[in-house]
């Protein structure tokens, strides 16, 4: 999900060329950032805003420089945008910021001190000393483990070298079967059918985005895709996937047979059930582990010293209101700017809490989702159809208070609500209910 999750890319021999600052040095870095992702990035970027000025080390294990990620599922897959536009920085810009970037090195161990300084090991044998760490590690696609499930044409879609193993198959490709109805598996299968694409999507549950929206907004994504022509199964599953032969004697994917026997041809299928976030070096660490690295509301782990950002940490839920205690990990380039803002005080010595409004977008063909806030545990919805303009809101409420929205291609909604979200403040659910009244013009104090 451009978003959700966010929960998320470059993708070519242009953005895979050695960075300026590549050093093979062994001195100590001020800070070492392992992850060159979008929270890696951000972090580095917003240390330089605050004025830190110790040598700062960004390491990924990706043979790419630093880019971004929504993309991969939408206008690059369709060739609408290169591979170097979706670069975050240029090499100009890390040498004259005294930040290192290392790329293609895969960190398996780290020796560290109570201070927060240690020494890093990655495959190739090289070490990286360091003053203090941080964990931008993101998060890995799950696998689905059923039989054919190795076989070639089986792919995902997480980072760079997925887009492009994607993207070079789809021009033999006219079947393709997409397993996962949530925002990648959407997005993906939104701009395969563009491209001319036989698409059909499995969903194992009962509905589309199950772990992001409301039933409404599910129902109206399903029908709107299903009007475009996607062949949307839900609660279905594979059982396995068939081969044949391919390129060279080569097996490939030739289909997938699901669970009541019926086989669906594919010369692709995607599979986007969702991610695990990257916990290996925390638990090699000692840290606190539970759905993520855990982290304080300042984005310090459970040794004090160690800060970890984005997709792969457990937070405190920063929505004001929240239950005590109440702790989540989110999935989205908003939260991972954000976070790494709030880790980046903390290694300079300040303590700024984690308190923002999660925000998330998928855009999916010519539907734009944007979402404010989290709708966990609303008990009542405020639907704001407007089927003339092709415009969607639903508002959720928790004892009459609004506590998040889902709107498609509904911009003002969505900053309406997000801006009353930010501020404490409500809207009514009465009001809200005429979807001609503008949002900001019925907010008031909670």
């Amino acid at each position: 999900m451009g978003t959700h999750v966010a929960a998320a890319q470059q993708a070519s021999a242009g953005t895979a060329g050695a960075a300026g600052t590549e050093t093979d040095s062994p001195t100590r870095t001020g800070l070492l950032i392992i992850g060159a992702s979008q929270s890696g990035v951000q972090l580095a970027v917003s240390l330089r805003a605050l004025g830190f000025e110790e040598h700062i080390t960004l390491l990924g294990d990706e043979d790419h420089r630093p880019y971004q990620r929504p993309a991969l599922s939408k206008e690059f897959l369709q060739g609408t945008v290169g591979s170097e536009s979706l670069i975050f920085r240029s090499n100009d810009y890390w040498a004259e910021h005294n930040v290192e970037l290392v790329k293609a090195e895969y960190i398996v161990r780290i020796d560290k001190d109570a201070d927060g300084s240690g020494v890093a090991y990655s495959t190739s044998g090289r070490q990286f000393p360091f003053k203090r760490l941080a964990l931008t590690v993101g998060a890995r696609a799950r696998k689905l483990e059923i039989a054919g499930g190795d076989l070639d044409g089986v792919l995902y879609l997480r980072n760079a070298d997925d887009a492009l193993a994607l993207k070079a198959r789809v021009g033999d490709a006219q079947d393709v079967v997409v397993i996962g109805g949530g925002f990648i598996g959407l997005e993906a299968a939104s701009s395969l059918q563009k491209m001319g694409k036989n698409v059909t999507v499995l969903e194992f549950g009962p509905r589309l985005v199950g772990r992001a929206v409301g039933e409404e907004t599910a129902e109206y994504f399903l029908q709107a895709h299903r009007a475009r022509g996607l062949d949307i199964r839900l609660n279905t599953s594979a059982k396995r996937f068939t081969a044949a032969a391919g390129n060279a004697g080569a097996v490939a994917v030739a289909g997938v047979e699901l669970q009541d026997g019926t086989v669906l041809a594919a010369q692709i299928v995607l599979v986007g059930i969702g991610v695990s976030p990257n916990t290996q070096l925390a638990e090699q660490l000692g840290l606190a582990v539970d759905n993520g690295i855990v982290v304080d509301r300042f984005a310090l782990a459970s040794d004090g010293t160690t800060v970890a950002i984005g997709d792969c940490a457990n937070m405190p839920n920063p929505v004001p209101g929240s239950e005590p205690g109440e702790r989540i990990r989110l999935e989205s380039v908003n939260n991972a700017i954000e976070h790494a803002k709030v880790a980046a005080y903390s290694l300079t010595g300040r303590r700024e809490e984690y308190a923002g409004i999660p925000w998330f977008w998928s855009n999916q063909a010519e539907l734009k989702l944007q979402i404010a806030g989290l709708c966990n545990g609303y008990d009542q919805t405020v639907l704001r159809p407007d089927r003339e303009r092709g415009k969607f809101s639903v508002l959720y409420y928790r004892l009459g208070q609004v506590i998040a929205a889902d709107c498609v291609n509904a911009p003002l909604d969505f900053m309406a609500v997000k801006n009353a979200l930010a501020q404490g403040r409500n809207i009514p659910a009465g009001a809200a209910a005429d979807p001609t009244t503008p949002l900001k013009t019925i907010t008031t104090d909670s």
